[in-house]
């Protein structure tokens, strides 16, 4: 991503707040004939083309895209749609094709192969087998924020919110061709990783620089892009970055979500009282309500203080305090959207059911799956 803003504070930051946005995806690599994983892939599908450079992430398996950074919805729409073809024909030259979404069904991360970089070999070395299980992909996306203080101050505020996200984007119940009876499994198997899950009531810059520098100093890690939370601010970008999200197999979730996410940073840093008061009761409600996304997707009714609200509710009640925010960034459409995916259901709910009836009906259930997966993750 192009960001090149600098990290500065105060009122002239928040005046010069624009918001922009950008999207990481995280795809699998497969046979193009038989969908089957390929765990080892060559060196020469990660050669630019087309303007878009193809990354290799920590297991071979996978590939990962990055946006450059979007004022509007349209253009990150726009780039997205040309990475993930650019993504399917440089794979179709290799005899691959392309799966987005949270876990590949089939994929045995036993036989994994991690990347050949000293990132990745440093990694493994530290990880073991939480490494080699890392076997899952997300979609990472950045707003920006140029000021360190409130990207930190909305970080934390932003925590009741991720589970909400996190539920519509689900993309992942199957592992090791088995369904999982969850509608993430992707984040349970990411979770096993440290400093990963829901981030740390922090409400200032230093107090997250004392945390990071404290873990550099005693060799814990190398530097902040090795903590892997939920919602971080970025190492590289002047960007808060959510990564609960799941890889989403249609385009149009993953534009949606990106939308509402953008529209979501941009009202608590216009209203710095919002979840001021959160303490570690509301973090814990937010941890199990994490879980109830994991397990339920849409179809989940979170903890509240005063009972049960499903995901629908809460939704359209978020939807309601943002509408100004969305209008603003030209997001109101993308944020609306994300009705459509509780009303249809999610990737996750799509390949359930592709499963059921093929089981019923069908000799090879999983494969079903697989196949829809790989038809829509270019469809769009």
């Amino acid at each position: 991503m192009d960001y090149e803003v600098k990290p500065r504070r105060g009122a002239r930051a928040a005046a010069e707040a624009s918001f922009r946005i950008g999207i990481e995806e995280e795809y699998f690599l497969c046979d193009a004939a038989t969908l089957a994983p390929a765990m080892s892939t060559p060196e020469s599908l990660f050669k630019p083309r087309s303007g878009a450079r193809l990354k290799r992430e920590m297991l071979q398996v996978q590939v990962e895209v990055t946006t450059t950074a979007h004022t509007t919805q349209l253009g990150i729409r726009n780039e997205l749609i040309d990475l993930r073809n650019t993504t399917a024909h440089a794979a179709a030259d290799h005899g691959l094709a392309i799966l987005a979404a949270g876990t590949h069904p089939t994929a045995n991360w036993r036989e994994g192969v991690h990347s050949s970089k000293e990132r990745y070999h440093a990694l493994m070395r530290d990880l073991q087998m939480v490494g080699q299980r890392d076997m899952v992909c997300g979609m990472h996306v950045h707003v920006e924020l140029p000021d360190p203080d409130r990207r930190i101050s909305v970080m934390t505020r932003l925590i009741p919110y991720v589970p909400l996200l996190l539920a519509l984007s689900t993309s992942s119940p199957f592992w090791c061709s088995r369904d999982t009876g969850l509608k993430s499994y992707r984040l349970t198997s990411y979770d096993e990783l440290p400093r990963s899950g829901l981030p740390e009531l922090f409400w200032s810059y230093d107090d997250y620089e004392a945390y990071v520098s404290a873990l550099v100093y005693a060799g814990a890690m190398p530097d902040a892009s090795h903590i892997w939370w939920a919602v971080r601010p970025s190492h590289t970008y002047p960007t808060l970055e959510l990564r609960a999200t799941d890889c989403c197999t249609r385009l149009d979730d993953a534009v949606a979500i990106a939308g509402l996410y953008r529209a979501l940073v941009r009202y608590l840093y216009r209203n710095p009282t919002v979840n001021a008061d959160i303490n570690a009761v509301d973090r814990a409600i937010a941890v199990e309500n994490k879980w109830i996304a994991q397990r339920y997707g849409v179809e989940g009714s979170f903890v509240t203080p005063v009972g049960a609200i499903t995901v629908a509710a809460m939704l359209d009640l978020l939807i309601e305090e943002l509408a100004d925010d969305a209008e603003m960034l030209g997001c109101a459409q993308d944020v609306l959207a994300c009705r459509a995916i509780v009303m249809r259901g999610t990737s996750a709910d799509t390949q359930l059911r592709a499963f059921r009836q093929c089981r019923d009906n069908g000799p090879s259930p999983i494969d079903a799956v697989v196949r829809w997966i790989a038809n829509a993750s270019t469809a769009g």
